[in-house]
């Protein structure tokens, strides 16, 4: 499984320092949503945990929460992408939870909920409390310029192994063509190992290539190039729109 936990606010929608209350208030920030159908046409799960206190605080109930994350799903889903699921912690800072970010409560749920290993999984985020989490999880923090993003990156401070990027656009971008290029350097070697010599009935020594799995190599790379097209093909119509 190719998972991928994302951040909400500051990542897919406008952050607000007086929280998102409202479906109203909640805002895709430019390409995120495209950036989440292309993962998703990619073959990645994404998966959202994101640190929801304003209930804790009395500011918005869980009813309303609800109704964002509709409307969230919903804007995902006319994209052509998906989030099969969405991990929040309710809490407020002094609660002590092991939910809340920088703890990796969160990200320890959704581990064992896809029974994935998270070391190595890209956590996308734009706060410190976010990459803290991802790193104590096993993950690979990446840090996005959205949000608070570029308060964090000046601060400094960011884990080892941090990778910054401008935008979710961006990390979709980087995840795909490294998934590409793996697969370009699998059919490199499928294609570059010497030919079996098997005996055929009627033949001696007639040679027999590996044909399926070259054949297979070729075609996940025709698939993840054809995925991308795609889904670069549907941004463009929507910009235009």
């Amino acid at each position: 499984m190719k998972l991928i936990i994302l951040d909400r606010d500051g990542v897919i929608n406008e952050d607000s320092d007086a929280f998102i209350k409202s479906p109203d208030e909640w805002i895709p920030i430019p390409g995120s949503i495209d950036a989440i159908a292309r993962l998703t046409s990619a073959g990645y799960t994404i998966v959202v945990a994101t640190n929801q206190s304003g209930i804790g605080r009395g500011l918005f109930d869980i009813t309303t929460l609800n109704a964002i994350h509709q409307k969230m799903l919903d804007t995902v889903k006319a994209a052509g992408g998906a989030i099969p699921a969405i991990m929040f912690c309710p809490h407020l800072p002094t609660d002590d939870c092991d939910c809340r970010k920088p703890r990796p409560g969160m990200f320890l749920t959704i581990g064992e909920r896809f029974d994935a290993e998270l070391k190595g999984i890209p956590a996308i985020g734009d706060s410190l409390r976010d990459l803290q989490a991802a790193l104590l999880a096993g993950c690979t923090p990446y840090l996005v310029l959205t949000g608070k993003g570029r308060q964090t990156l000046e601060k400094g401070g960011l884990p080892p192994g941090t990778v910054v990027f401008d935008n979710l656009a961006a990390v979709a971008e980087h995840l795909i063509e490294k998934d590409q290029q793996a697969v370009s350097v699998e059919l490199a070697q499928t294609i570059s190992e010497p030919i079996e010599k098997t005996p055929v009935s009627g033949a001696v020594g007639k040679t027999v290539p590996k044909a399926k799995a070259k054949a297979a190599a070729k075609a996940k790379l025709a698939s993840l190039t054809e995925k991308n097209a795609k889904t670069t093909g549907r941004k463009e119509k929507n910009e235009k729109r």
